[in-house]
């Protein structure tokens, strides 16, 4: 007779595991087998949760997606400026947890997992848009006319940083990944068009 309750527990241990194994090989090409013993379940139970390895993957990428969104709306809670609620983003986007090892490695494999998955492939898109949306936002409010660059440079500066740390050519850190990214808001502002 199953245990009520653990579900959900083991679930959770399935998904932290998968990012934890992508993060651990540095590649999608995981099996079940080792994420269910990375969790300490059979690959059975980890299949009877998810039913499929994109189904477990595209619940990774929830979870994430989740964690980011909650350091995004902490940090934009606390914001009371245009200039502060872009900074709060970029924050956001390197703390500590987002941007650890594991973190960043499920973040380049989301990328690639979303030229061939349909699910992962809307994630992708959900983040974007809400990235976008919330830059372009704050943006609006300091220079209407330069709005929209601004925003795509900075998104792209994000993913960008995210990228170069996966391939190991970027900051090991948080901090200076975060003072790259102020540099670059500052320098464009200075030039951008008032509204």
């Amino acid at each position: 007779m199953p245990k009520v309750g653990m579900e959900p527990i083991r679930r959770s241990a399935l998904v932290e595991a998968t990012i934890h194994e992508i993060g651990a090989r540095g590649a999608l090409d995981v099996t079940v087998a080792q994420i269910a013993r990375r969790a300490g379940m059979s690959s059975a139970l980890a299949h009877h949760y998810f039913g499929s390895k994109e189904a477990l993957f595209a619940a990774a990428m929830r979870h994430v997606l989740s964690l980011y969104g909650a350091e995004v709306r902490g940090a934009l809670s606390m914001a009371r400026t245009p200039r502060q609620r872009v900074e709060a983003i970029i924050r956001a986007s390197f703390t500590p947890a987002q941007f650890r090892p594991e973190m960043v490695a499920a973040w380049l494999n989301f990328y690639v997992q979303a030229q061939r998955s349909d699910a992962a492939r809307r994630l992708l898109h959900v983040y974007q848009r809400r990235l976008r949306s919330n830059l372009y936002h704050a943006f609006r409010q300091i220079t209407r006319a330069e709005a929209q660059t601004l925003t795509r440079g900075l998104a792209a500066m994000i993913d960008g940083l995210y990228i170069r740390q996966a391939l190991g050519e970027g900051e090991t850190a948080p901090g200076p990944a975060i003072d790259v990214l102020l540099r670059y808001l500052d320098t464009s502002l200075m030039y951008a068009k008032e509204p």
